[in-house]
């Protein structure tokens, strides 16, 4: 199978799924406001598509674990999250809103499916040395996502009008239904791994996050590093309104994130073993706060420095929170694991978008400045983790 099933066949599969995804949530936004003209609607349906992935993600990995062709259910889900959005679409201005954000919230709960669902995946599609940079050509296909998701948004929006941006981001995510459906099957469960219940298995992948420290402390620091990205991102609007002379402005600013993101993680790629994941996930989180702390300088020329600098801290990071998940994760609970620490990410963003809201209204610098203080708190929580014992040592040096 291995064989028929290229990695470029899942790359193009994850860009389109995941630009798809990008899209999607600017594309509701834009299509709410074009079709209720209330800004709190259209801010709401984007955050209830948002939220709901957090209690989606650890089920959709557990029936990913248990499922003999993943491949299936993923492309599955797939298709329930397309024909979510057609129908939040097909009821904006139509249906009470209380209906249409409902649908929204129940089809956010399978996002996890476009991200951690799908990198679980991998190692059934690359193996041993080529594993390395497989996971980071893979961590590159969110940062070409976040980059184009919101521009097509906006330009399918300006072009063909704001419903037509939703439609265009449901056409991106079937392309990647055929990626999905073709990887490579399950084999069949390890030897001494006992069948247990849907919820046993629920309770074994989190006792696995807990019970190894490299995926705890790297699953606690990307969290907390989230948050202080979340942070950033609410205040984009003010800083291109103050700094850079129009809150549109701000939008090249996440872009730029993403560029320096996308060009940090080709470097990777190409010299995968360069720096140790684990290095990379502390020593990120320190980027991301010196990032932060000088985007409160409040200087143009020095704004656009500290957005790059954060992408090269977000792009590396990426990369080695999967090698690190893929490390340790056991095979029969890596969906589960890779689906849990996506839904904690997303929670983590979402958490920092909300405080920051508030705060930059009152203080930009004060709120820029309290987002560098989390991303160092992010460092700490890495370092405050015990490190594995000798055995669990030896054991990912041999996995790696």
């Amino acid at each position: 199978m291995r064989k028929r099933y290229s990695l470029r066949f899942y790359l193009a599969g994850a860009v389109a799924a995941r630009a798809g995804d990008e899209m999607s949530g600017p594309a509701l936004m834009l299509a709410a406001f074009a079709l209720t003209g209330s800004a709190i609607a259209a801010s709401s349906l984007l955050a209830g598509i948002t939220i709901s992935a957090a209690a989606g993600g650890p089920l959709l990995g557990a029936l990913l674990d248990r499922a003999g062709r993943p491949g299936r259910l993923l492309a599955g889900a797939l298709v329930l999250y397309a024909v979510g959005l057609g129908t939040v679409l097909g009821g904006l201005g139509r249906w009470p809103f209380a209906v249409t954000i409902s649908i929204a919230v129940v089809t956010g709960l399978l996002g996890p499916a476009l991200s951690g669902g799908w990198t679980a995946q991998l190692p059934r599609v690359v193996a041993g040395d080529h594993l390395s940079r497989a996971n980071a050509l893979d961590a590159m296909t969110f940062n070409i996502a976040s980059l184009a998701g919101p521009a097509l948004a906006g330009g399918a929006a300006e072009a063909l009008g704001a419903p037509m941006a939703v439609v265009v981001s449901v056409v991106l995510i079937a392309l990647a239904l055929p990626a999905a459906w073709m990887l490579p099957a399950r084999p069949g469960r390890a030897r001494g791994v006992r069948a247990t219940s849907l919820a046993g298995d629920l309770v074994a992948g989190v006792r696995v996050i807990a019970a190894r420290p490299p995926l705890a402390r790297a699953t606690l620091t990307s969290a907390v590093s989230c948050i202080a990205q979340g942070m950033l991102t609410a205040c984009v609007p003010l800083l291109g309104e103050r700094v850079l002379g129009g809150a549109g402005r701000g939008a090249l600013l996440l872009s730029c994130v993403a560029i320096s993101a996308l060009a940090a993680n080709a470097v990777l790629a190409r010299f995968p073993r360069s720096v140790a994941p684990d290095t990379i996930i502390w020593a990120s989180a320190l980027v991301q706060a010196a990032a932060l702390a000088l985007a409160a300088w409040g200087q143009p020329a020095v704004l656009v420095v500290a957005v790059l600098i954060a992408g090269i801290g977000e792009g590396p990071r990426l990369a080695a929170l999967f090698a690190v998940r893929h490390r340790e994760a056991p095979d029969h609970l890596r969906g589960q694991i890779f689906t849990t620490g996506a839904s904690l990410k997303i929670t983590g963003f979402a958490l920092g978008s909300a405080v920051a809201g508030p705060l930059a209204t009152w203080s930009l610098p004060g709120t820029l400045a309290l987002a560098a203080s989390v991303a160092v708190l992010a460092a700490l929580v890495f370092l405050a983790v015990p490190p594995a014992t000798t055995n669990s040592s030896e054991n990912s040096t041999v996995s790696a």
